[in-house]
């Protein structure tokens, strides 16, 4: 395992990329275009598209409204990604924004299940938190499973310390699953960054892990994982 104690993330301002992504939403309602505002202001998606191949055919596993999903496809003409999300609604929005670009779709899936491969990449971004370790770790086994010789698996989680953060993160995650059920979901598990690179590791993938919270009030981690050709 490779690890970057702490590393910044690119500036927070919305690129050109970015900014294309975000007016994808232009027509959606208000309450979806301040969701995914907020979403790009508060996570590194800079560093975390920065950890995808340039190129291929990439899946975005609960990718909620789709912002991520777009930026990355936005970002380098190379990609094609597939987002899927349980939530039926968010799905709807995303498929919305989706019409005004191509390389880019999105499905529902019900089941939470990966979709078939095989993947050039797939990526988590704040997502696995919200279901059982067990259950992480079934689903990043099974997405490994559907990934090309060769492909890259990319995790955005929190991390569990420092404490602050920790506090201010669970606050913020209390409010949107249970009390305005934003997302989808009943509770929460942060693992350990170390618990999820370990999984990955005993699967036989080379993995490097770095920090991204720098300036941040998140505890923002990102595993990057590569098989074996």
């Amino acid at each position: 395992m490779s690890t970057l104690d702490r590393q910044d993330s690119p500036g927070r301002r919305p690129d050109a990329a970015g900014r294309a992504a975000l007016a994808l939403y232009r027509t959606a309602p208000l309450a979806v275009r301040a969701h995914v505002a907020v979403r790009w202001w508060s996570a590194p998606f800079r560093a975390v598209a920065a950890a995808l191949p340039s190129s291929g055919r990439i899946v975005e596993i609960g990718c909620g409204h789709g912002l991520f999903s777009a930026y990355a496809a936005l970002s380098a003409p190379g990609r094609v990604l597939t987002g899927v999300d349980i939530d039926q609604d968010k799905i709807r929005h995303a498929q919305a924004a989706a019409r005004r670009t191509d390389r880019l779709t999105f499905a529902h899936a019900p089941s939470g299940a990966v979709p078939e491969g095989p993947w050039d990449a797939a990526v988590f971004v704040d997502v696995l938190y919200l279901l059982p370790a067990a259950a992480q770790r079934s689903l990043l086994e099974e997405t490994v499973g559907r990934l090309a010789p060769g492909g890259t698996l990319v995790v955005k989680e929190m991390g569990v310390e420092p404490a602050w953060k920790v506090r201010w993160n669970t606050v913020q995650e209390t409010l949107s699953v249970k009390v305005l059920r934003i997302t989808e979901g009943s509770s929460f598990d942060f693992v350990p960054p170390a618990t999820t690179t370990g999984w990955l590791e005993d699967l036989g993938l080379v993995v490097e892990h770095r920090r991204l919270d720098r300036h941040r009030v998140h505890a923002h981690h990102l595993i990057v994982a590569r098989r074996g050709a």
